[in-house]
C-alpha cells in the first residue's frame, strides 16, 4: 500500500498536481486495502492467501485526473448508491448511521468527482475514480 501511495504521489509531483496528492493518496489507499482485504484472483478460489496481482493506474487528461486499482477478480465491487440519510438530520449521530461496511468506497466517492469499475479480461476488474482539475492543468 504504501508503495501505490508513494507512486501516485511522486506522479502528482511530477505532472504539477501537488494540491491534490492528499486526496490521490487516500484514495489509493482505499482502493487498494479493498483488493488486500476482499479480492480472491478467480483462478485462486480455492486457495486462501494465494499471491495476487495488484496494479495501480494514474492518467492525466486536459481537465481530469483518473486512478485505477485493478486486481484478478471479477467480482463487482459494491459501490454505494448514494446518501443513506442527509448528515443534516443526521447531526451529533451521523457516525450511528453510517453503513458497517463499505465505508472506504464512500470516502472514494466523497474525495473524488466520479468512481465506477470495469471488467479486465481474462479475469479481474479496475476501479476506476475520476478528479476534475477545475482548471488547473
Amino acid at each position: 500500500m504504501y508503495a501505490a501511495r508513494n507512486m501516485v504521489s511522486g506522479c502528482l509531483q511530477d505532472w504539477g498536481f501537488g494540491h491534490m496528492v492528499d486526496d490521490a493518496r487516500l484514495v489509493v489507499s482505499e482502493l487498494v486495502g479493498n483488493v488486500v482485504h476482499h479480492a480472491v484472483p478467480d483462478d485462486c478460489l480455492a486457495r486462501p492467501g494465494a499471491a495476487r496481482k495488484i496494479d495501480v493506474l494514474v492518467k492525466a487528461w486536459p481537465g481530469w485526473l483518473f486512478i485505477g486499482v485493478a486486481d484478478e477478480d471479477s467480482t463487482p465491487p459494491d459501490l454505494p448508491a448514494g446518501e443513506f440519510v442527509s448528515p443534516e438530520l443526521a447531526g451529533d449521530f451521523a457516525e450511528a448511521v453510517l453503513p458497517d461496511r463499505g465505508r472506504g468506497l464512500l470516502i472514494v466517492q466523497r474525495l473524488a468527482d466520479a468512481v465506477w469499475w470495469s471488467p479486465k479480461g481474462p479475469g479481474g476488474k479496475t476501479v476506476w475514480c475520476r478528479f476534475d482539475l477545475d482548471g488547473t492543468t
